[in-house]
């Protein structure tokens, strides 16, 4: 059984026991959340979609822990205009661990 779960703008097709991290939560480690954006639900050759998202399906998840990405490098020049400009980003993430899937 898995699901296809929207959160953070993002789509990830998640199944029980999975880690992933997504979007920075507001949650406590070791708090569970529930995510209901769901936009697919599929149990074998049953399938459900949404139009855009399941109503009555819920997706459980645990916050394992909330850190930050690598560093993305920024590198801007211009030839032969003596231009360089250097930037760096690390984004926010939350790790979550999904504990249960219910249609």
């Amino acid at each position: 059984m898995y699901a296809v779960i929207k959160t953070g703008g993002k789509q990830y097709r998640v199944a029980v026991g999975d880690k992933l991290k997504v979007e920075t939560l507001s949650a406590e480690v070791g708090s569970d959340v529930q995510l209901d954006q769901i936009l697919m639900v599929a149990d074998g050759e049953a399938v459900s979609t949404g139009t855009p998202i399941l109503d009555q399906a819920k997706v459980s998840a645990t916050v394992v822990a909330h850190g930050r990405h690598d560093k993305v490098r920024i590198f801007k020049m211009r030839r032969r205009k003596h231009y360089r400009k250097q930037q760096g980003h690390r984004q926010n993430y939350t790790e979550i661990e999904i504990t249960g899937i219910s249609a």
